[in-house]
């Protein structure tokens, strides 16, 4: 830093800027943020110019000082550095060079000026300033040995000062007092006078110390710990209110909110320590918003709160027709767990131990597993209505991270807890229904695995403390009823599988399908178009030819696109008719059908596929239900005994279509064949829709019977069905989707299904309608399901 030379000339007018709660005293340095419009001006003024300023300070905070609001004695300044902000301010740093006096201050429209004159400073060197110099230094070492807050590097600048003048300026500017003495010192024109202001700041300074030291050393002999911390408390709140730096208001807001929430005392006792830790912070440190952000989340978890469950099996069993048709076992199992609770809360009422609502009952999970749009997602939110619960629900449709689960740790930026936690807060109680979604998809990725993450959420016997990643405390999830859906099992980790409790959604009938369409489809596409219910009607032989010749599913979702489409139309002539006219009721048959959703997209081809030797009707499962599968095998002259297999079969129907040849030609007096079938011809099998891959363990009857069909050129009747796989013995051997498989046989107009003897148990449970309208043939061999499927013998060609 340049000294100050008295011989140099400055400009008589000065650009002004007013400073609050502050000064700038000559020969020192002092960093500036200036964001006042006025002197932001002041400061372009001086950029544009010299760099020269008169620094004065305001004697109040007004944002547009006036003339009047200034200090006569201020410093001449020169802006060394100068740094734009983000907000449109300024950084400066200005070096005091000389003090003046403003002999006029005026102001234009931005900005103001003054007629300066300087106030030079002579040395001082005689012996009381020498006196004052060397007090002040004693003052400096025993303020820096009565309290380690002080800077040693401090000795050092005191004791490297010669100049009394430029001591008095620095220690003026690194000393915590009023602006008001900062000024009186600026405006002393004397040296002594300064020093002398200097010195008693200085003597304050240390004999608060040496108060403050002599009270903590009496307060150390004679308070107990507890009277010693709340009087440490109450000595720094005052010392706080005092330099105005008091309890934030943002620390008391949570504090409070920690009283609220009746926080567990483990979480509790983490929080305040959270807390305290955060009031030692300043807010512009990185760390305070990561931690005020971990402290809103753990209160906004509802660790105390539950909702009472409705413990009336009956009155739940209403809610649950009332919502969804048939699915009676579903509806059993949660009736059966609302009385269990019933009677566990009737125990513990009667043992006085706990009421209701602290009745847990570890169970395991439920999981529905089923084709689309059999109602596996809103039959969640009925159980949570059914039961009085809040209800939540989480997609882990193609979630790979395990991150997702468990929440990030709070080392890394951003990191936020899992949705397990997430839905917690989003539920408001620690008792909602879990609806977790698309359960079988569920990828793995270099994160983790997302499927290992849920073990422990989803075992009754660990997710009483649940730990996530971010909050590090323990949560418990023992009283959440979860609840799965998957399309298919296999897909999910089997030690899931083993801690759920698997429930088969299989598609419906079409009398189900009528009658979910009557009771929920229709009433809510009319209200869905505007529409009144005494302004349509569609009759059930509408109904009816919708789900047979506009959709073919499991579910009932595009049996509702398709009565959608039908409001549409209606909502249209509705809308067209003049507004005092009552229209006519639309009134839909099966015949108007084409007129409102076009021509219809199936039709029943079982007939047609089967009419040609060779071609038997199987079923498969797939994720979306049952479906009809058209097996054709034929024979081809001049060949080499080669066995073709196309259709994009896969590996066990591959290993299906040679056993059942290898069955065939060790039967084939047996079964009226010729044994030397192959020795002149080639077989060919195929599975028509040959872009779709095909495989499964259920089709060994259905090749057998297409390849003898082929073999004696006799078609196999068009009103049968098949399922099972067979032996190289010829033994027929259980498969499962049977419900699946019955109902998409019956959809294309089957009569007659053959089913493995194993699987008879499963037609009980079919529907009554189904079960009435189709004859179930169980077998144990292939000569039985032959005898059902080619009944005429008709020797071979």
């Amino acid at each position: 830093m340049a000294e100050t030379d008295p011989t140099r000339t400055y400009p008589s007018e000065l650009p002004v800027l007013a400073l609050r709660q502050t000064v700038l005293f000559p020969l020192t340095l002092q960093p500036l943020a200036i964001d006042r419009p006025i002197s932001i001006e002041s400061v372009n003024r001086a950029l544009a110019g010299d760099r020269l300023l008169f620094l004065v300070l305001q004697d109040n905070d007004r944002d547009d000082p006036q003339p009047d609001d200034l200090r006569k004695v201020g410093t001449i300044a020169a802006i060394r550095q100068m740094a734009r902000a983000p907000n449109g301010g300024v950084h400066i740093i200005v070096e005091g060079l000389m003090r003046a006096s403003a002999q006029l201050v005026t102001r234009s429209d931005l900005s103001l000026k003054a007629t300066v004159a300087p106030l030079p400073e002579k040395p001082d060197t005689t012996l009381e300033a020498d006196a004052y110099v060397r007090r002040i230094q004693e003052l400096i070492e025993r303020g820096l040995s009565l309290s380690s807050g002080l800077s040693q590097e401090l000795r050092g600048l005191v004791m490297g000062i010669e100049d009394p003048l430029r001591l008095a300026y620095v220690l003026a500017s690194l000393i915590d007092i009023k602006a008001d003495e900062k000024q009186r010192i600026l405006e002393a024109d004397e040296v002594i006078a300064k020093l002398k202001g200097v010195s008693d700041a200085l003597n304050r300074e240390v004999a608060l110390l040496e108060l403050k030291g002599k009270i903590e050393s009496a307060a150390q002999q004679e308070m107990t710990d507890a009277q010693r911390q709340y009087y440490l408390r109450q000595q720094l709140k005052a010392i706080q209110d005092e330099l105005g730096e008091g309890e934030k208001p943002e620390a008391q807001e949570i504090r409070a909110r920690i009283a609220e929430a009746k926080l567990p005392e483990p979480v509790a006792t983490i929080t305040n320590r959270e807390v305290v830790r955060l009031e030692r912070m300043t807010p512009a440190s990185p760390e305070y918003q990561m931690i005020r952000s971990y402290i809103d989340w753990v209160l906004d978890i509802p660790w105390s709160v539950t909702t009472p469950d409705r413990l009336d099996p009956v009155a739940a069993r209403e809610v649950l027709d009332q919502d969804h048709y048939d699915l009676d076992k579903v509806k059993e199992r949660i009736v059966e767990y609302l009385a269990v609770q019933k009677l566990k809360a009737r125990e513990a009422a009667g043992a006085g131990t706990a009421g209701a609502a602290g009745v847990v009952i570890r169970g395991p999970i439920l999981c529905f597993v089923g084709p689309p749009g059999v109602g596996k997602s809103s039959l969640g939110q009925s159980i949570a209505r059914a039961m009085n619960r809040k209800f939540v629900r989480i997609s882990l449709g193609g979630v790979r991270d395990e991150a997702e689960i468990r929440g990030h740790r709070r080392t890394y930026i951003g990191a936020i807890p899992g949705r397990i936690v997430q839905a917690l807060k989003q539920a408001g109680a620690m008792n909602p229904v879990f609806m977790l979604d698309e359960i079988d998809k569920i990828s793995v990725g270099f994160q983790g695995d997302p499927a290992a993450a849920l073990l422990e959420v989803l075992d009754p016997a660990q997710n009483h403390s649940f730990r996530d990643h971010y909050l590090e405390i323990n949560v418990d999830l023992s009283r959440v009823l979860f609840i799965a859906t998957a399309n298919q099992l296999g897909t999910i980790h089997p030690a899931l599988v083993d801690r759920m409790e698997i429930i088969s959604l299989t598609g419906y009938s079409e009398e189900e399908k009528l009658q979910i369409a009557r009771r929920y489809l229709i009433p809510r596409q009319i209200g869905e178009h505007g529409l009144k219910p005494s302004e349509v009607t569609i009759a059930d032989d509408a109904l009816r030819g919708v789900i047979v010749q506009y959709t073919r599913e499991a579910g009932v979702r595009s049996l509702e696109r398709q009565i959608g489409a039908i409001a549409r139309k209606i909502a249209a002539r509705v809308a067209a008719v003049d507004a005092s006219t009552t229209p006519a009721a639309a009134v839909v048959h099966a015949a108007d059908l084409h007129d409102y959703i076009g021509p219809p997209r199936f039709h029943d081809e079982v007939a047609f596929r089967t009419s040609r030797p060779g071609v038997a009707t199987g079923v498969a499962w797939t994720e979306t239900g049952g479906d009809v599968l058209f097996i054709e095998a034929s024979l081809l002259p001049a060949g080499h005994h080669n066995i073709i297999l196309t259709g994009q079969l896969g590996n066990v129907m591959q290993e299906s279509a040679r056993a059942a040849v290898s069955h065939i030609r060790a039967q084939a007096r047996n079964l009226g064949v010729s044994p030397e079938f192959l020795k002149s011809h080639d077989l060919h099998v195929h599975v028509p829709a040959g872009a779709i891959p095909k495989d499964g363990p259920s089709a060994g009857v259905t090749i057998a019977t297409a390849i003898l069909s082929a073999i004696k050129n006799q078609p196999v009747r068009e009103d049968v069905a098949m399922t099972g796989e067979i032996t190289l013995s010829g033994l027929v051997l259980p498969v499962g989707g049977i419900r699946e498989k019955v109902l998409a046989a019956r959809r294309h107009g089957i009569k007659e299904f053959i089913l493995p003897a194993g699987n008879e148990p499963d037609v009980a449970e079919l529907p009554s309608e189904v079960k009435r309208d189709m004859t179930f043939v169980p077998v144990t061999t292939l000569e039985e399901a032959l005898k059902v499927a080619l009944p005429r013998e008709i020797n071979a060609t």
